[in-house]
């Protein structure tokens, strides 16, 4: 599952990078992925909302299997 979602935050990474930031897949296990947002993604006000409504939607479309996306 680790590859399809390094593929899935492929298509995402250009978006966050066109404004500074970008993630990285730290672990996914039974379901969960944790992800770290870093550049200017890690100090935005924004960025539970980008994590939530732009990147776990997308990962949860694309592979069903995922429950849940955090960041460590």
């Amino acid at each position: 599952m680790r590859e399809k979602v390094e593929a899935a935050l492929g298509e995402i990474r250009p978006s966050l990078q066109a404004d500074g930031g970008d993630v990285e897949l730290v672990d996914v296990t039974d379901g969960t992925v944790k992800l770290k947002l870093t550049g200017a993604c890690s100090g935005c006000p924004m960025a539970t909302v980008t994590l939530h409504e732009g990147i776990e939607r997308v990962l949860k479309e694309q592979i069903p299997e995922i429950k849940e996306v955090i960041a460590v």
